[in-house]
């Protein structure tokens, strides 16, 4: 089954937690957030001045990449979709913002 979360960012768009939720889909190919987990996590980023603006999920047989299906569901803007790709040997984690329809890779940098 796909994991599946949410990202809050501070104000200054520091990425500050990463809550996981269930993937209400239970399908290894697809994931969707239950608006009610959706808004219990709002109702706790809020409490710390946070802000949700991305989400997280796996490719539990692909790669870090967009599929069609992420392509297809991305709100755009400032909007971050990491997404762990468990294919191989090796799991990868790459982040995306869709743009116009159009994935563009947004670097990593771990934190303190």
């Amino acid at each position: 089954m796909e994991a599946c979360g949410l990202l809050a960012f501070d104000t200054e768009g520091v990425l500050r937690k990463a809550y996981c939720v269930p993937n209400a889909d239970q399908s290894t190919v697809e994931f969707t957030i239950d608006p009610a987990e959706h808004h219990r996590v709002v109702r706790m980023a809020d409490a710390n001045g946070w802000t949700i603006r991305g989400a997280f999920h796996s490719h539990p047989a692909g790669p870090a990449l967009p599929s069609a299906t992420d392509m297809a569901g991305a709100p755009g803007g400032e909007w971050i979709d990491v997404i762990v790709g468990l294919e191989g040997r090796h799991p990868e984690m790459r982040a995306w913002r869709i743009v116009e329809g159009v994935p563009v890779e947004e670097p990593l940098e771990a934190g303190e």
